[in-house]
């Protein structure tokens, strides 16, 4: 179940490799949780498969991510991810993720990432489709 404002999570747990010695997860997994979840909403989301190659040629690039540390996660935590799309600009898009244990429902964590559609053989940014525009404006409110 999602958590509310969120149309889509997904869960995983916690694995020995991502802890260090007290049992806590690395701060810079929590980026990684981000990419798994991110990914795993686009999947959710099928743009793919509703816009084809406009969507598979895009190409998004992190400029900036942010980690709020509210609480650690530790070994065995099944973690639920939430991930919603905050704002569509001309050339980026803004994705804020929470995630939260999946049992407690204690918020453990907050990522803004802002991502950038770039033109691959100039890393230049460029503008978001009105296709992949409006797919992404019409997702679940949350989504």
């Amino acid at each position: 179940m999602s958590r509310p404002g969120f149309a889509f999570s997904t869960r995983f747990r916690v694995r020995y490799a991502e802890i260090d010695g007290q049992k806590v997860v690395f701060n810079s997994r929590y980026l990684e949780y981000a990419d798994v979840a991110v990914t795993e909403y686009w999947e959710w989301t099928g743009i793919a498969e509703a816009l084809g190659r406009e969507w598979t040629d895009a190409e998004f690039h992190v400029r900036r991510a942010e980690v709020d540390y509210l609480k650690p996660f530790v070994w065995g935590d099944e973690v639920e991810a939430s991930v919603r799309i905050e704002k569509i600009g001309r050339t980026s898009l803004t994705q804020r993720l929470e995630m939260a244990n999946a049992a407690t429902g204690d918020l453990h964590a907050v990522v803004t990432m802002v991502v950038v559609n770039v033109h691959l053989p100039t890393s230049a940014p460029t503008p978001l489709s009105d296709a992949i525009r409006a797919y992404l404006a019409a997702l679940p409110e949350g989504g």
